[in-house]
């Protein structure tokens, strides 16, 4: 059942009452919530727009939780590259929603069975089953649509040919999935099969993050997509999220070009300078809204992520259509790829 069937205005109304209900859960068992929300003078929102939102960027700097510590589940970090990272704190039912309504959202594309799966990264990343870094939820998260699961690479991080030949032999002839960072794929998925002749083209790519050493090899979106069809993968979607809303995903549509919003959520464009509402066409400031975040106040969120909605209700799914643009000028460079190391 898809996740992507709301008009913009009725998802609106429901995300309203929702997200406004949330706020209050929130302020009754967040006490530096609570304080914000006293300090800016918040006594109720008469649009989605009119929420109020916490800067991401806080998440490193305070402890926002709304369950008390003998309930706290999991704990996930963020993927901080100045040692200061998000800590985001789950109880099991928030944990349990969000795997739910994350593996909603990706079917929208997968169908609902478990197909067999090659990871785009190393196994050696998953150490820690309590605390997680972005990258490590990201491949765990996803790792649960798949079956008969390879690891790209080794725990050295170095492409494991022979593993990718031996799936491909045992399972390429019918659909299977495919899930990496953005650069990890063109790296060592992408590449190796260019140079190798491997054929992908019954492969299904969910990746996301770490646009910017693609950007930095003069690699857009449009070329990444152009390239991977060369290998004879065209069912490509990207995605955009973060481990502060956990379970939501931003997925990018059949047509490409575009990311949609799931029913549970939406974005906000907002202008740096005066934080007003931006029109579709403009670029600004992305705010990110989700129903998720139960056990912390990571509801409406300011990011620190430039896009710009390109249309309403207009594309392959309801809702906003949107396209991230890059980091705001002099924030930190957090993505998942931005922390990855090349192994010597």
């Amino acid at each position: 059942m898809s996740v992507f069937t709301l008009p913009q205005a009725q998802k609106e109304e429901v995300l309203l009452k929702e997200l406004s209900a949330l706020t209050e859960h929130h302020r009754d068992r967040c006490e530096p919530y609570a304080r914000i929300l006293a300090a800016n003078g918040y006594s109720g929102a008469e649009t989605v727009a009119d929420l109020p939102w916490l800067p991401v960027r806080l998440f490193k700097n305070l402890d926002l939780k709304s369950i008390p510590d003998d309930e706290v589940f999991k704990v996930l970090t963020s993927s901080g590259t100045t040692g200061e990272v998000s800590k985001i704190y789950l109880d099991k039912q928030a944990a349990a929603e969000q795997t739910r309504r994350l593996g909603a959202t990706v079917q929208t594309v997968l169908g609902p069975r478990r197909l067999p799966m090659i990871l785009v990264d190393t196994k050696a990343m998953l150490k820690d089953r309590r605390s997680f870094s972005a990258r490590g939820a990201g491949v765990l998260g996803m790792s649960t649509f798949g079956r008969d699961h390879v690891w790209a690479l080794d725990n050295d991080g170095q492409v494991d040919l022979a593993a990718i030949r031996g799936f491909l032999e045992k399972h390429g002839d019918a659909p299977f999935l495919i899930f990496g960072f953005t650069y990890l794929v063109w790296l060592h998925l992408y590449e190796v099969a260019r140079d190798n002749g491997l054929d992908l083209s019954n492969g299904i790519l969910i990746h996301s993050g770490g646009w910017k050493k693609l950007i930095d090899q003069a690699v857009s979106p449009d070329e990444f997509r152009a390239r991977l069809a060369g290998v004879g993968l065209t069912n490509v979607h990207n995605y955009y999220g973060m481990v502060e809303q956990i379970g939501t995903v931003f997925l990018e549509g059949p047509s490409g070009g575009s990311l949609y919003c799931p029913d549970f959520a939406d974005v906000i464009v907002r202008d740096p300078q005066t934080w007003r509402e931006l029109p579709p066409g403009e670029t600004g400031l992305l705010e990110v809204i989700s129903t998720l975040p139960t056990s912390y106040p990571g509801h409406v969120l300011l990011t620190e992520d430039m896009g710009v909605v390109h249309g309403i209700d207009d594309g392959d799914w309801p809702g906003k259509r949107f396209s991230v643009i890059g980091r705001l000028p002099r924030a930190e460079a957090r993505g998942c790829s931005d922390t990855y190391r090349e192994a010597a």
